[in-house]
């Protein structure tokens, strides 16, 4: 008899532990159901919030490109809109902050926007990332590939006919000599205002094999720069 009362005890005890067992996966998922709903909220406030700051912006606006190095200032073209606006709500929403000047060559450019290079793991592919998009060309023939212009990066020709460029990857021209073969091939639509010191001490640094700086060069941030602030009443905001 105290068997048989030993063994209920025992069954009834295990399913209390089941139960409480259950109760504890129920209230973990509901807990991360939750986490991933406000996760989501947060997310579509913040891509709002950068929606209405780049509504504010002056159709030239300018941002500040602080990195490990210094800080390089460029100006947006109006006239290529489609890169303008990627450039804003990617800077806006911190996309570029804490990312590598991945490929560097001294007389040539320098070249960074890849979100691989957050992990120093991923460098066997560093040059290959970015969003899930690209960009359509914009040629522009007063826009060319002088010294400080700020141009999009692209996959090559065999693989992207249209030349459409990368949804992040950009670069820095430092010799316009060297850049001139990618005038009409390269959209470019930006150049830097201030800061062309800065280029050249990013491009002097040693690198590797594959262009890769041997002491990381970062991204510290994009920011806009104070006199691209949101428009005031005096002053036209884009379209």
């Amino acid at each position: 008899m105290e068997r048989i009362i030993l063994k209920v005890l025992c069954i009834a005890g295990v399913a209390v532990l089941l139960a409480a067992c259950g109760f504890g996966k129920k209230k973990a998922a509901r807990q991360a159901a939750e986490q991933a709903r406000l996760d989501s909220l947060e997310q579509v406030a913040k891509e709002q919030q950068t929606l209405e700051t780049m509504k504010q912006l002056q159709e030239e606006p300018i941002f500040d490109i602080k990195t490990s190095l210094g800080t390089i200032t460029v100006k947006l073209y109006s006239k290529t809109p489609l890169h303008r606006d990627n450039f804003e709500k990617l800077a806006l929403s911190g996309f570029y902050d804490g990312l590598l000047f991945h490929r560097v060559i001294n007389g040539f450019m320098i070249q960074g926007g890849d979100p691989l290079t957050k992990d120093p793991a991923n460098a066997a592919k560093f040059g290959t990332g970015g969003p899930d998009y690209t960009i359509p060309a914009e040629f522009i023939p007063e826009y060319t590939h002088k010294k400080g212009a700020l141009a999009a990066a692209r996959r090559g020709d065999a693989a992207n006919p249209l030349k459409e460029s990368s949804g992040s990857q950009f670069y820095l021209v430092q010799s316009e000599a060297a850049c001139a073969q990618l005038n009409g091939a390269y959209t470019v639509f930006g150049e830097t205002i201030e800061g062309l010191d800065v280029i050249d001490k990013i491009a002097a640094v040693a690198t590797n094999n594959r262009d890769l700086p041997l002491s990381p060069v970062k991204i510290i941030s994009v920011a806009l720069n104070p006199a691209s602030l949101p428009a005031t009443s005096e002053e036209s905001p884009k379209e």
